[in-house]
């Protein structure tokens, strides 16, 4: 008997049709056009980092150094790596014991702003030497703080620079004699003199930074930036760089590896040693985030890995330059007024009169971070072109605890978010995480995703599948 035979049916394969589409790099945040950026950037972040990169995860969090005092930090230094100092807004010196700041000096001068450095010179071992424009000269030797010497009673932001100390008074430029941080007046005629200048500029303005830690010593102005050549009175020459734009206050400016970073109400700058124009290429990718918004509290640092630019207003620009990486973030959750690294760890004083140590911690002081991420709109080829959208889904870790809400939008603002998946973290391994696509955009030409979270949490992939619909 001859069996039956029916034919096998096959399933046509759709047209348009096209294979999943992921995305497991990401480089941080971009204010560009969002429809020509590349995929992995964000147009909006929030608490999140490049550390784990390729990875976006939430940014470490801090534990506070006993508890505030007043209600500003106005100066850290750092002695010999091995005690880390602070002045805060009740007028007092103080250092961290460990488990407890003790108390230096008081009565100082309740508002103006500190700046410290290191220096030995004639001096039995190394002082932590600080100034704030107000209250002299101070320096401390490992046991007390006290005034010395003869600089001016205003002189300010203090640095060091072939074998001198430099200090400002208003547009006057200070330097002591040669190894005698104490002697600030003595010129007779040697090459060990002290040195004094009066700075000019075509905006009459005062010195607001010094740094002497590139090859030259750099002198800024709100407006400007000078160098300083020589290594003796006779031959010190100023230099200048540049009139369009200078630093914003003397701590809007730190050094990283040969290059002196700082703020303008323009922008943030990148300067290199030796009479070239101060650049700002590696910032514009964030230039949309801070226009005009950078104040004179603005307060730049460093933890010799990534730089922190606060805008003085509301966030913190945080950038890796790691080669290959070069991504910005943006964090929030404390206000700095100052930053310092003591024992290779990021210490911030900020604006409630706390002092902060950045990292070894999953929250802040106990509370839980909040982060955002917000992607580009997804689109065809062409932005016109219309889409049917197959599947959505995400690959994160969750530590127990932690939520994330993700969210869908059909516009490039993201006026139209809708809620649609959350998820609670179990802490054991990487989740994969499938997001449902509503009936009303599923034929989307654009779709943005919008990961909202608290707790700490790390972003490994985006993955999507589209079909392809005929261009009319």
């Amino acid at each position: 008997m001859k069996p039956i035979r029916y034919p096998q049916v096959k399933a046509q394969p759709l047209s348009g049709m096209l294979p999943p589409q992921s995305i497991r790099e990401f480089r941080g945040v971009n204010s560009f056009d969002p429809y020509s950026i590349a995929e992995n950037y964000f147009t909006d972040m929030l608490n999140m980092t490049s550390d784990d990169y390729p990875t976006a995860s939430v940014r470490p969090g801090y534990t506070v150094l006993g508890s505030a005092i007043g209600t500003k930090v106005l100066g850290m230094g750092v002695w010999k790596d091995t005690e880390l100092h602070a002045v805060f807004q009740d007028g007092t010196w103080r250092k961290w014991s460990g488990s407890a700041w003790s108390t230096l000096k008081s009565g100082l001068n309740t508002t103006a702003m500190w700046s410290f450095t290191n220096f030995q010179g004639n001096l039995t071992d190394v002082n932590l030497v600080g100034c704030n424009g107000v209250d002299g000269l101070h320096r401390y030797d490992g046991s007390t703080v006290q005034t010395f010497g003869d600089a001016p009673t205003n002189i300010n932001y203090i640095t060091t620079y072939q074998n001198r100390l430099w200090g400002a008074s208003g547009k006057e430029l200070h330097a002591c004699k040669l190894d005698q941080p104490a002697s600030w007046n003595d010129f007779g005629g040697t090459d060990e003199d002290s040195f004094a200048k009066d700075m000019e500029s075509t905006r009459g303005e005062n010195i607001n930074m010094l740094s002497g830690s590139l090859s030259k010593l750099t002198i800024g102005m709100p407006n400007s930036l000078h160098e300083l050549y020589g290594g003796l009175p006779s031959d010190f020459t100023v230099r200048l760089i540049t009139e369009r734009e200078g630093t914003a206050n003397n701590r809007a400016a730190v050094v990283q590896e040969s290059s002196l970073r700082f703020m303008h109400q323009t922008g943030l700058f990148e300067y290199l040693s030796g009479g070239m124009y101060p650049e700002k290429d590696f910032a514009d990718i964030v230039e949309g985030f801070f226009r005009g918004s950078i104040s004179a509290n603005a307060v730049t640092g460093t933890d010799n890995l990534k730089l922190y630019f606060y805008d003085g207003t509301s966030q913190i620009l945080v950038y890796d330059p790691r080669t290959g990486i070069q991504a910005w973030s943006i964090w929030n959750g404390f206000t700095p007024t100052c930053f310092t690294v003591f024992q290779h760890k990021l210490y911030i004083g900020d604006a409630s009169g706390r002092v902060l140590r950045l990292g070894g911690a999953a929250d802040d002081a106990g509370t839980p971070i909040t982060w955002s991420a917000v992607t580009k709109p997804y689109t065809n080829p062409s932005a016109a072109q219309r889409q049917r959208w197959i599947k959505l889904w995400a690959m994160m870790e969750l530590v127990s605890g932690s939520t994330v809400n993700v969210s869908l939008s059909k516009t490039a603002d993201g006026s139209d978010w809708e809620l649609v998946h959350t998820v609670t973290g179990t802490g054991t391994q990487i989740q994969r995480i499938l997001l449902p696509i509503p009936s009303n955009f599923a034929l989307a030409n654009m779709i943005r995703v919008k990961f909202e979270g608290t707790g700490w949490a790390r972003l490994h992939e985006l993955t999507r599948q589209v079909r392809q619909l005929p261009l009319h």
